[in-house]
């Protein structure tokens, strides 16, 4: 049977794919001041300064990814064109990644609201599951939360550094002797505190949805110039932000240092408090402090729930690649994958009832970016076949060997995350070969002579409708009486009847390289579009079945109509809970804002 399959829009621009990297990599200076306090006091300034570097280093690197990669550049993508095998080690650190990067998330939020430490990590749990609850509804608006507070976010930011300038100096830092211990020393407490490298990945694997540069071509989609618009502004502040941010909480009396220890949680709401006092009094100071404490504290929410949604979305991806259980693909009616959705919500879980304080959490965190950024950033250094400028090449090869040497030293100093990572390794890795035992056959290999016989080209010529027909497209989501009403409407037209059938995959993570789903595969697909292709031949209506996967149905289905060149869109009326409403929007509204006046939207109910 003749069918046609849509790809998923490309209308992620520059601005909302900048403030969702912000909502994951501007959060990390929320707490790595801190961590860099606690590991070296007032001698700290030369770490933090060396993360500020090392976090620019590697996101100039992935401005060079995004380009190369522009259907999806994440470690899994990049590292595929490797070897599969390697592709699934950097998926799985990947995952240890977004584990902890929920738990961590969850841990500071709750310490930027002045949750009390002994009931921190219950907290903690309850608001991961939560969101993991939330999610049962797809990440439709996972990004919302943080599109909406990158603004206010920088805004108390830059209000925290120009309190602080008056009184910055460099009174108070101490330095260190260069001799060989105190380099191990600074070295092991900068690879302690590389928390800043959290979600340079994620725009990575946002490329696969971004607008496509000015002039570039659906064919040939570029979005470098994109990518480095969304990246340099967040790795500006990033980079900035946190070194003057470190170098106004060193700065502070040092007759504060205990109380500094004590609030390393939530040490930007600490310094805020001190220079706001210090600029219009204490009343002041408290309500800055507050203020402070609950946009960091929403900004991390927001993390834990892009850190859910897209280990969801990754989970899926790997899944549908063939490399993790079939189970793992099947969807609830929201689109979203089971399994994933259950492990996204309890491993972080799991991992706070192991951990007992934000040490232990960071130390487990580090392991995992640092090695998936390495695989990412080693496999493209290895691959002849992008195109990369010398430079871009060695300077990604050093910073790779640069990485190798601080996950080296992660893993000798920081056992607890070595096993960490090992076991999540393990499990993964004996999934994979369970998922491959009983994979079976799924592809069926022919020689060209005996393939060139049927010319593809002629047979879609034979079966494409008369161009001069009326085109009638209708979406359903079940047999539904619209697809009568359209039948009906084909045969006194005259017309050619496209039947959409969209399957909602609500994930996060967008990967390249990774085959499309078929409707023949999906088995609620396989039985609507049979039975409404069998309707319609029985009424002498010539139909076509369309299948499409995406995350939305509202903008596939535009995007279709415009690519079959339907005179008629037909839907049926949303008989939607109001609750599904709020978290996933009104497909019959989001369709009629954004069809071409063109295109006659009939709804029918």
């Amino acid at each position: 049977m003749n069918s046609v399959h849509a790809d998923r829009p490309r209308n992620l621009d520059w601005p909302r794919a900048s403030a969702l990297l912000y909502g994951d990599w501007g959060t990390s200076k929320a707490y790595v001041i801190g961590l860099a306090f606690v590991a070296a006091g007032f001698s700290s300034l030369p770490i933090i300064l060396a993360v500020c570097v090392l976090t620019a280093l590697v996101g100039y690197n992935y401005t060079t990814v995004c380009r190369c990669f522009p259907d999806g550049g994440g470690v899994y993508s990049a590292a595929r064109q490797q070897g599969r095998a390697l592709a699934v080690v950097g998926a799985l650190l990947l995952v240890a990644d977004l584990t902890v990067t929920a738990s961590l998330s969850s841990w500071e939020a709750l310490s930027y609201l002045g949750v009390p430490d002994r009931i921190i990590a219950p907290c903690s749990m309850v608001a991961i599951l939560a969101i993991g609850v939330l999610n049962y509804y797809g990440p439709r608006h996972s990004g919302t939360l943080a599109v909406a507070l990158a603004l206010p976010t920088v805004g108390v930011v830059i209000a925290i550094i120009l309190f602080a300038l008056p009184h910055l100096t460099l009174a108070n830092l101490e330095g260190q002797h260069l001799t060989l211990a105190n380099f191990e020393h600074t070295w092991v407490a900068f690879v302690g505190v590389i928390l800043a490298l959290s979600g340079v990945e994620a725009i990575a694997n946002l490329t696969g949805t971004m607008k496509l540069d000015r002039g570039s071509l659906p064919g040939e989609p570029q979005v470098g110039r994109n990518a480095i618009k969304a990246i340099l502004p967040v790795g500006i502040e990033v980079t900035v932000g946190t070194a003057l941010l470190g170098w106004a909480m060193l700065s502070l009396p040092k007759a504060l240092a205990p109380q500094m220890q004590a609030r390393h949680e939530d040490m930007l709401r600490f310094i805020a408090e001190y220079y706001g006092q210090l600029a219009f009094g204490e009343h002041f100071a408290k309500f800055f402090g507050l203020m402070v404490g609950v946009i960091f504290a929403l900004l991390l929410l927001s993390a834990v729930n892009t850190a859910i949604a897209a280990l969801i979305g990754l989970l899926f991806m790997v899944a549908r690649d063939g490399e993790m259980p079939k189970s793992f693909t099947r969807l609830n009616h929201h689109g979203v994958p089971w399994a994933p959705l259950i492990i996204a919500a309890s491993f972080p879980v799991v991992v706070l009832v192991l951990t007992q304080n934000l040490e232990a959490l960071a130390g487990l965190y580090a392991i995992g970016v640092v090695g998936a950024i390495c695989v990412n950033l080693g496999s493209c250094t290895l691959n002849g076949s992008l195109k990369m400028s010398w430079f871009e090449r060695g300077l990604m090869g050093a910073t790779t060997l640069l990485l190798v040497a601080v996950e080296f030293t992660l893993a000798k100093t920081k056992p607890d995350a070595l096993f960490f990572v090992s076991c999540v390794l393990t499990i993964g890795l004996l999934l994979r070969a369970w998922a491959q035992r009983h994979a079976g056959m799924t592809t069926v290999t022919m020689p060209v002579a005996v393939a060139s016989i049927i010319d593809q080209s002629v047979l879609e010529k034979i079966k494409a409708p008369p161009i001069d027909s009326p085109r009638i497209l209708v979406c359903l989501r079940g047999i539904t009486p619209v697809l009568a009403f359209a039948i009906e409407e084909a045969r006194l037209r005259g017309a050619t009847l496209y039947i959409l059938y969209v399957r909602e995959v609500a994930v996060l993570y967008q990967g390249g390289n990774v085959p499309h789903l078929r409707w023949q595969d999906d088995p609620q697909a396989a039985v609507v579009l049979n039975a409404a292709v069998n309707a319609a031949k029985e009424c002498d209506v010539s139909a076509l079945p369309v299948f499409a996967s995406a995350q939305s149905a509202a903008p596939i289905i535009v995007d279709s109509a415009c690519t079959l060149g339907a005179d008629f869109v037909m839907l049926g009326a949303s008989h939607r809970h109001s609750m599904t409403k709020l978290l996933k929007g009104n497909v019959v509204t989001d369709v009629a804002s954004s069809l071409p006046e063109s295109i006659h939207l009939i709804i029918h109910g």
